[in-house]
């Protein structure tokens, strides 16, 4: 329903049959409606449908404010927004209004005054619900009167009021989301002090301005979202408002690949069709969509991260992304309409790695580079060790048979055969280089079969770095170029360069 067909003054609006409703109760009320009707709650979460969905949907239905706690880039800002859709269209409010006051039930003074000067001829205005969230992000420097107000001396000298007059106040934030949503992003970060001025706003629901008796009832609902990391690092959230929030949810991470997968191929830019005269063509095999999504499953169990301090959803999406981009960069500078993502251009993409992960001490020693190509490396092997090796347990060290792949190690072995591989090879001689490999051509079109010819030579490359991984053939990185070899021929040839 658009505004401008609803009512405009009061007397209009108490003849259309409206009756006030809390913000609680209203989401609660369109919850109700949203699952009985099979409705899509929280559109774009993925990955919460069996755990924390369920979890806020009970918080609403019982009209609590919440908590969602949880590691950096696990959807918790995006969940609160998405409380939105569960507002009415629009609410009327009386005009003028700093805190939306209801015009049936006006709190503020102006309001108040203005109900009792002009009667049903107030005018009335409709607020979207898009302007009934309001968001601030807890930083040190956050002050009362940023969220709760404060009193202005400069509207007290120009109106010629006394400072313990309610006209003279200048409201915050809360105040400003009064019949609304209010969330704080990473609380612990609120120094206890301001903390401190919120207890009396979540157990009594009105604000108190400096000292004046002033006592103003909102109608809020308050949700909050921490990182565990903060409760040590950075700050802590203080007992009593602790006490004062009904629930506290967990959020995670994914909890498989497909999961993972999922989300990446809804947030990742990777669609550049149109986007710019003459855009490439990347094609994406899903087996390195899997890849990606590995390395940040690698990423969160490895010994060179910080387990803690957790590894982001943002880590896949944008390597995602960059790596497309350097298939693209590839294709560019060869001419080419169309390409497929290639091993070589997961290699490239630690650039979206290394900002993403923090390292523990000996992650520090071996440097961040190092530890985003081992990261990498970590996740073509699984990949592959999944698909190749019969009762595979990812994570355990054991011996394998690779009898399968003998013909393509002997062609290494020999008289030395290399494999050199540019990050900017034209498509023909990659296909080219890779198809010479004694029996590779074969593997693939068994265990990939139908494939496009540019994928089926990116696949072969696949085989090649997973054996490299699995220390059967020896792989030498220079510049752009990556060259694999013999592991015997490897390390005879280091001998004779000592000698």
């Amino acid at each position: 329903m658009a505004s401008d067909s609803l009512p405009s003054t009061l007397g209009e609006l108490k003849k259309s049959g409206y009756r006030p409703i809390g913000v609680k109760q209203e989401m609660r009320r369109n919850l109700i409606r949203k699952l009985k009707a099979g409705e899509t709650i929280f559109p774009g979460i993925l990955g919460y449908d069996e755990t924390v969905i369920p979890q806020v949907q009970n918080a609403i239905l019982a009209q609590h404010d919440f908590l969602l706690l949880g590691l950096r880039g696990q959807a918790k800002t995006r969940l609160v927004r998405s409380l939105v859709h569960l507002l009415d269209d629009f609410i009327p409010v009386v005009q003028g209004s700093h805190i939306n006051d209801d015009p049936l039930q006006p709190i503020s003074k102006h309001a108040r005054e203005l109900v009792q000067r002009l009667g049903d001829e107030t005018p009335i205005e409709w607020l979207p619900r898009e302007r009934r969230y309001q968001e601030k992000l807890a930083t040190p420097d956050v002050t009362i009167a940023d969220l709760i107000g404060d009193v202005d001396p400069i509207k007290a000298m120009a109106r010629k009021l006394d400072f313990s007059d309610e006209e003279v106040i200048h409201y915050g934030i809360i105040p400003r989301s009064n019949r609304g949503i209010f969330a704080i992003n990473e609380l612990p970060d609120l120094q206890p002090r301001i903390q401190v001025g919120l207890l009396n706003i979540m157990e009594e629901k009105d604000l108190q301005i400096r000292g004046f008796p002033i006592r103003i009832p909102l109608d809020l609902c308050i949700v909050y979202t921490a990182n565990p990391e903060d409760y040590t690092n950075r700050g802590n959230i203080i007992t009593p408002l602790k006490d004062r929030i009904d629930a506290q949810i967990i959020t995670h991470y994914p909890q498989d690949l497909d999961e993972a997968a999922a989300i990446t191929r809804q947030e990742a830019w990777t669609n550049r069709d149109g986007d710019d005269e003459g855009t490439v063509q990347v094609e994406i095999p899903e087996l390195f969509r899997e890849i990606v999504e590995r390395v940040a499953f690698e990423a969160r169990k490895s010994e060179y991260v910080d387990r803690n301090s957790g590894v982001s959803a943002r880590m896949p999406i944008t390597l995602l992304e960059t790596v497309v981009a350097a298939a693209e960069r590839r294709a560019l500078a060869s001419g080419e309409s169309a390409t497929t993502l290639r091993v070589v251009d997961l290699f490239t993409g630690a650039t979206a790695i290394t900002g993403k992960v923090e390292l523990v001490y000996r992650g520090e020693q071996e440097g961040p580079q190092n530890v985003a190509q081992f990261l990498v490396g970590r996740a073509i092997r699984e990949a592959f060790n999944s698909r190749f090796v019969p009762n595979y347990k990812p994570g355990r060290e054991q011996k394998h048979s690779f009898s399968q792949f003998s013909q393509v190690i002997a062609w290494f072995e020999e008289d030395g055969r290399v494999l050199d591989v540019y990050d900017d090879m034209d498509n023909a001689s990659y296909v080219a280089a890779l198809s010479a490999v004694s029996d590779l051509p074969h593997i693939i079109d068994a265990q990939w079969p139908g494939v496009s010819p540019s994928e089926r030579a990116a696949l072969m490359e696949f085989v090649i770095e997973g054996l490299h991984q699995n220390y059967l053939i020896t792989k030498m990185v220079g510049g752009r170029k990556a060259v694999y070899t013999d592991t015997v021929s490897h390390m005879m040839g280091q001998i004779d360069d000592d000698e």
